[in-house]
């Protein structure tokens, strides 16, 4: 009998705890799925699962997720922010994100963060090493810019003041960005918009390389050589194995005259990427005759990480981030 009465107990618990999913899963149905929760500020937009919502002042537009090319059947998407109320051109940031070449995604609150600033902001995907090596990615970049260039009238945007700006791997991006405008090689083969330039006007480098040759003059700890480095992984072979793609590779090799004037930021105790590596492009751009500035970061490593721990990085986060919006303002003539 005490048997009979804790299995007829056990049932009605299971038949309330059927009728409460049942309930729940309604109120998380397809239909509400994306929608913004009753409360929620409409300048708050929800993100794809698994990713940050973000908050999108009233006079910013956001439009995510648009496909600026699809190769060998992946789509290649870019994310674009800018002011609802302009009326003339504005100066383009492209935002190219770092990872080790083979990780990252588009940082959407970058868009949203030069466009706050009076630009179009924009932030792009390109293929990981995973996917495919070297010039891969640096073809997937440079199609960014041209696809920016082509729809310049759609979103109000000056053909002619395109910036870049990226970190580690993206810093590398945008620095062969800046350095190799119109090398045949690197634009690939069947691109899209191909009668736009991907030339581009202003370059901010965060620590990112820019000679693999040399990665390893400083000891670290860290074998840039090695099989499983980021820089093997991405040109799809040992660094040593070919110093011939070594030097196509190398963002170094392209300097010259017409280069965009470039702003590199870089932490001094930077361990993946140590700092020689901004130093070189520095004294190769001044050497050409181009606008170059390099920022050193005291206790900082690489991010901006303080290094040492608990130490005070300088300049400040803050600090850095006023410098990047001053040089695209000072490059394109904004006040």
């Amino acid at each position: 009998m005490c048997c009979f009465k804790s299995i007829k107990t056990g049932f009605k618990m299971i038949l309330i705890l059927l009728i409460f999913l049942s309930v729940s899963s309604a109120s998380f149905s397809a239909d509400n799925i994306g929608a913004i929760p009753q409360g929620m500020p409409q300048s708050v937009q929800m993100a794809p699962s698994g990713k940050q919502a973000l908050e999108v002042p009233q006079n910013i537009q956001l439009d995510r997720d648009i496909v600026f090319a699809t190769i060998n059947g992946h789509e290649l998407k870019l994310d674009i922010a800018y002011p609802k109320d302009n009326k003339g051109k504005l100066p383009a940031v492209i935002y190219i994100h770092g990872g080790g070449f083979s990780g990252g995604e588009k940082p959407t609150d970058r868009t949203i963060f030069f466009a706050k600033n009076g630009f179009v902001g924009i932030a792009v995907e390109y293929r990981l090493s995973g996917e495919a090596k070297f010039p891969a990615a640096v073809n997937d970049c440079k199609t960014a810019v041209r696809w920016t260039r082509a729809r310049a009238e759609k979103y109000g945007i000056d053909s002619d003041k395109i910036g870049v700006i990226g970190e580690s791997a993206g810093g590398y991006l945008v620095a062969m960005l800046g350095t190799s405008g119109g090398d045949a090689y690197l634009e690939g083969e069947g691109r899209p918009y191909r009668r736009y330039s991907s030339k581009v006007q202003a370059v901010v480098d965060l620590f990112g390389p820019t000679d693999f040759a040399r990665m390893n003059d400083v000891p670290t700890g860290m074998d840039h050589n090695a099989a499983n480095s980021p820089e093997s992984q991405f040109l799809g072979k040992l660094v040593q194995e070919d110093p011939g793609l070594v030097k196509k590779a190398s963002p170094i090799t392209y300097v010259d005259a017409n280069d965009p004037p470039t702003l590199m930021i870089h932490g001094e105790n930077d361990n993946l990427v140590i700092i020689q590596q901004s130093e070189l492009l520095y004294n190769a751009l001044t050497k050409a005759g181009v606008k170059a500035k390099l920022v050193r970061v005291k206790n900082a490593g690489h991010g901006f990480a303080a290094s040492p721990a608990g130490a005070s990085i300088s300049p400040s986060a803050n600090e850095i981030e006023a410098m990047e919006v001053q040089w695209f303002k000072d490059v394109f003539g904004m006040k």
